[in-house]
């Protein structure tokens, strides 16, 4: 060994690669199985460490950190029962493809998998975290860590990109070796379409009239190709993780109202529908029986995607913005679009935004008010609770294609950690805009220790609470198809104003629909951590329609 050479810890080398990736924060809960990461952080100050108060609110901090910030999401939990709490935000994380690096520790090598009962073991922790993201390893010595490192975070930013775990023995994590020389991650390429593929798709798409562009969360990266097309005439819907790819103010676009009947109807319209970087899923798709055009081409960075869901006469394998630009190429200034489409798009827009309107009853006002006092400069988080599912999916308009953030997966309790990651992603980034994270009572309550973390890290943003003391779309089942037996939905929720007094956090009930744009401009006013706007609902009285689980074609009902 030169005496110049440097040595350094596992543990260390760990916090420099990341730094290597560009990583700026870190989100997870300190633990004897992972000090020698969490002491490198701290010593060399280069990354934040964002302390959770418990390892699936860290891992959601993570998912939602990286998908505002579009930079690789890292979770650092302990082994055993604290790595098998992160499971369910993985989940999460794969569900909504997010690139997420999870270092777990693991208990001292020369006992591991041999069935001691050892304190802290998993023994089949492995086997689960594959299971619940796209692969994971573990470092044996300290030869073979940066290959793992690499090969980690190389998977995890692949399309279809996801969670990939690290489990990293804490003899192994305290073992030094010699300070590499090259600590850069692996490189990875967008994949490239087959321009033959693209030229028979442009063939194809010559001869519409009447082009639809689907954009699911795949196509975040492509809001400027995508606008290309817009440009030459065609309209746009999205998914709900593909919101504001195509701001959802341009007159073109339908937003994400992309299954209420007058979007259906305008679909039969359509000649010709293109659908990029999205999976239609069930609950936006009518259960796959939204009646989509008939004529239907596809393009996906996953080459699984031919044919999910809904069949395509032509799948291009290949990155979005680059698929797309290079059909752009082969499109403008060659095609006669129908000019009465731009209207028609704008009629069942206004059609289908009515529709929802109608079913809120005094929460329009909400709604609304949101919309005028925020504007469009937002992060958009969503729980998964009734309101958002009634109008936060679809409300405020977005206009930048990372602004919505929400439990795509279908988990309650997820809304006040992405809180937190939103907000810290937008103050290490200086991304310059307002987070708002809208959660029902149940949800809120779940991870509700994630308020102090908020209170902690100043995380600025405002928690939107909407409180009517049960589990709301539940019992709207039971109404629906169990004779209205309310078994289990009813919950006890604290004083919310005593919960902010005691975290020092600022709160404000919203128990009078008159006092929604005062109450929440006082809200926003506040710009120095947390704030919670508690929605009084049973004050508020109830919407004007019952929303019960996911909507279905009448058949199936």
């Amino acid at each position: 060994m030169s005496p110049s050479t440097q040595r350094i810890t596992v543990g260390e080398l760990a916090a420099r690669f990341l730094e290597q990736c560009g990583v700026r924060a870190a989100f997870g809960v300190i633990s004897i199985h992972n000090m020698p990461i969490l002491d490198a952080f701290h010593t060399r100050q280069k990354i934040r460490f964002v302390s959770a108060r418990g390892e699936a609110g860290a891992c959601n901090m993570a998912d939602a950190y990286a998908r505002v910030s579009g930079t690789l999401g890292v979770c650092v939990t302990s082994t055993g029962t604290g790595c098998g709490n992160a499971a369910g935000a993985m989940v999460e994380a794969i569900t909504a493809g997010t690139p997420l690096l999870h270092l777990t520790g693991q208990i001292e090598s020369p006992f591991l998998d041999r069935d001691l009962g050892y304190i802290h073991e998993h023994p089949a922790q492995l086997a689960m975290l594959k299971s619940v993201g796209k692969d994971a390893f573990r470092i044996r010595n300290p030869e073979t860590a940066l290959a793992t490192l690499r090969e980690a975070v190389r998977l995890a930013q692949t399309p279809p990109c996801g969670p990939v775990s690290i489990e990293i023995p804490i003899d192994v994590q305290k073992m030094k070796l010699d300070l590499p020389a090259d600590l850069s991650p692996l490189a990875v390429p967008p994949v490239q379409p087959n321009l033959a593929a693209v030229d028979q798709l442009a063939e194809r798409l010559l001869s519409a009239k009447r082009p639809l562009l689907w954009l699911g969360g795949g196509a975040r990266g492509a809001s400027a190709a995508a606008q290309r097309l817009v440009k030459m005439g065609w309209a746009v819907v999205s998914s709900v993780q593909g919101r504001g790819i195509v701001p959802e103010d341009h007159p073109a676009s339908l937003g994400s109202y992309n299954l209420q009947k007058p979007a259906e109807e305008f679909y039969e319209t359509v000649d010709a529908l293109l659908a990029v970087g999205t999976r239609l899923r069930s609950n936006e798709t009518l259960n796959y029986k939204l009646k989509l055009p008939a004529t239907r081409y596809r393009i996906d960075a996953n080459a699984l995607a031919h044919n999910r869901g809904y069949t395509s006469e032509l799948f291009v394998h290949g990155d979005a913005e680059i698929t797309l630009n290079a059909l752009a190429d082969r499109l403008e200034g060659r095609m006669q679009i129908d000019p009465k489409l731009a209207a028609d798009v704008k009629r069942a827009r206004a059609e289908a935004a009515s529709l929802v309107d109608g079913t809120l009853g005094q929460y329009v006002k909400l709604k609304n008010t949101l919309a005028e006092v925020v504007g469009k400069n937002l992060w958009w988080v969503r729980d998964i609770t009734l309101s958002n599912s009634m109008w936060g999916n679809r409300a405020p308009v977005l206009d930048h294609p990372r602004a919505g953030v929400h439990a795509l997966g279908g988990g309650i309790g997820q809304g006040l950690a992405m809180g937190v990651g939103v907000a810290v992603a937008d103050a290490e980034h200086q991304l310059g805009r307002r987070t708002v994270s809208l959660c029902g009572d149940g949800g809120f309550m779940l991870n509700v220790g994630e308020l102090a973390c908020a209170a902690q890290e100043k995380a600025n943003v405002v928690f939107l609470v909407m409180n009517d003391q049960r589990y709301g779309v539940i019992k709207n089942i039971q109404d629906d198809i169990y004779g209205s037996r309310h078994a289990y939905v009813e919950l006890h929720t604290p004083d919310f104003a005593q919960l902010c007094a005691s975290l020092q956090v600022p709160h404000f009930k919203l128990a009078d629909p008159a006092t929604t744009r005062d109450t929440l401009q006082k809200a926003l006013a506040h710009g120095n951590g947390p704030v919670v706007v508690e929605v009084d609902m049973n004050a508020w009285g109830p919407f004007a329609v019952k929303f019960a689980g996911p909507p279905k074609k009448k058949e199936e009902a």
